[in-house]
């Protein structure tokens, strides 16, 4: 990755930037027409990244003033540990960013996170079929071969 890329977490002058990269995740997930998310629900997320009681978090990937990529994670509690685990619940990085360590330089900056919050444990999911993100994730993270339930009500 080019030394000019930074981490940093999100700023309120972020937004016009970090919309169109996180409309991309969505998009990525189908989220989009018919099955897009709610507009409330993208305006409540980007107002949790300012409420300080809002586990919710995000850091993004600047070169420049252009945003390349978002990550947002969360710490939230545990049977099996004191300190807070952190999910990494949304990463992506601009189509130009791809392959260039961003993405990877997002996930150090989360597991950063963890480390100054203590936590023992930063994981995420991903569809099985997500075999480029995969790639990089079975460089920096153990596969743990869960499987995940879910009902949607």
């Amino acid at each position: 990755m080019p030394g000019d890329v930074s981490i940093r977490f999100v700023t309120r002058q972020d937004y016009a930037k970090w919309l169109p990269l996180w409309d991309g995740y969505n998009a990525f997930y189908e989220r989009t027409g018919p099955t897009a998310l709610d507009p409330a629900i993208t305006a409540m997320t980007w107002a949790r990244f300012f409420d300080a009681y809002e586990p919710v978090h995000a850091l993004v990937a600047e070169r420049d003033g252009e945003l390349l990529g978002l990550v947002h994670y969360l710490f939230h509690r545990s049977t099996t540990a004191i300190e807070p685990t952190i999910y990494l619940q949304d990463l992506f990085t601009s189509e130009t960013a791809r392959g260039k360590g961003v993405g990877r330089a997002l996930i150090n900056g989360v597991y950063e996170q963890a480390r100054l919050a203590g936590s023992p444990r930063v994981y995420w999911f991903t569809f099985n079929t997500n075999h480029t993100a995969m790639q990089l994730y079975d460089k920096v993270a153990e596969k743990t071969g869960i499987v995940v339930y879910r009902k949607v009500f």
